[in-house]
């Protein structure tokens, strides 16, 4: 599977999940972001100056922290969630 569409089927799984996903300018450090909650919603902030391979890394890791057995999520990109758990802060 290629990155750009890896990164679309996360965006996806956020959807689904009710995790708003956004793209925008971090300061500091480039390839930054993170899930954080606003106002009592789950949200992803990337930096959109961050590659593809970047973005893919960043809301991998955001899933991580999140049951997703409801939802369909094809074998590669399960794995990757699976395999970005283990960098993922509890």
């Amino acid at each position: 599977m290629k990155i750009d569409e890896t990164l679309k089927e996360l965006e996806g799984v956020a959807e689904k999940k009710n995790i708003k996903v956004t793209y925008e300018n971090i300061g500091g450090e480039l390839g930054a972001g993170g899930l954080c909650k606003v106002k009592g919603e789950h949200r992803v902030i990337v930096d959109k100056r961050a590659t593809d391979g970047e973005k893919v890394t960043v809301l991998a890791q955001a899933l991580a922290r999140f049951p997703l057995d409801d939802v369909f999520i094809s074998e590669k990109t399960r794995e990757l969630i699976e395999r970005s758990a283990a960098f993922v802060r509890k």
